[in-house]
């Protein structure tokens, strides 16, 4: 069973509340706190019996953590990092259509919770980044994500080109995103199917190994005088237009 902690921010406790509502074990609501949105959490919480307290603001901050809680918090049993046998079971189970986003050590977790709000918009099935050397799923992260880390299945690897090998070995294409003379433009790219596209760490982008067990590269076109986009940005605009071409409606 995942942990129980405090996850905080109007819209991550409301994501939470609509989509896992049995995960949330108590709401405190800071008493000053009378809107809509609050209204809203008060009524959701009674509809699934979550228990609701009043809390000041300095115990909303203690709570937190010193966090931009906007007077809520929630205690909640928080989704945990899943692993590489679960990515495989997904990948067997999903067989036609799978869509993934690989991370390739992205450490700022602000970027990382981003890329996980983004990876929820477009559909994607799962989030796949390394053990070591990258963001995990910190309170700041899950705040980011909008409860999107609470639903879109986040899982760590050890060995991130051995898992670009087994993922090819089922039939996952695999594309990554680098300034390549071999990177063929994002709009030009095929990004149907069993797909995987793997976005590279702040400034420094792709590794060595990950670039070289990528099946293709892409790059973004850039029409202004900056040459390249912050990680978060240019995975939404890569996992927007793998969905363009997968559907045309969600």
């Amino acid at each position: 069973m995942s942990k129980a902690d405090w996850l905080y921010g109007m819209h991550a406790v409301l994501a939470v509340l609509e989509s896992a509502p049995e995960r949330v074990l108590e709401l405190k609501i800071q008493s000053s706190r009378q809107d809509e949105k609050i209204l809203r959490l008060q009524d959701l919480s009674a509809q699934f019996g979550v228990a609701v307290g009043a809390a000041t603001k300095q115990q909303l901050d203690d709570l937190t953590q010193g966090g931009n809680h906007q007077g809520v918090a929630a205690r909640c049993r928080l989704a945990q990092p899943q692993t590489e046998h679960e990515l495989m079971a997904l990948v067997q189970q999903k067989k036609q259509g799978l869509f993934l986003l690989i991370l390739d050590s992205v450490t700022d977790p602000h970027n990382l919770g981003a890329c996980l709000r983004c990876a929820d918009a477009a559909g994607v099935d799962a989030v796949v980044t390394t053990k070591d050397k990258a963001s995990g799923l910190t309170p700041v992260v899950r705040k980011v994500a909008v409860g999107a880390a609470e639903v879109v299945p986040f899982i760590q690897v050890t060995n991130l080109a051995r898992t670009l090998k087994q993922l090819q070995d089922e039939g996952v294409w695999i594309v990554g995103a680098a300034l390549d003379e071999t990177a063929v433009s994002l709009y030009d790219a095929d990004l149907k199917g069993n797909l995987a596209i793997v976005m590279g760490a702040e400034g420094s982008g792709l590794r060595r190994l990950t670039k070289e067990a990528c099946d293709s590269l892409v790059y973004i076109p850039m029409c202004g005088r900056v040459d390249s986009l912050n990680v978060s940005v240019a995975a939404g605009v890569c996992l927007f237009e793998a969905n363009r071409q997968r559907v045309s409606t969600c």
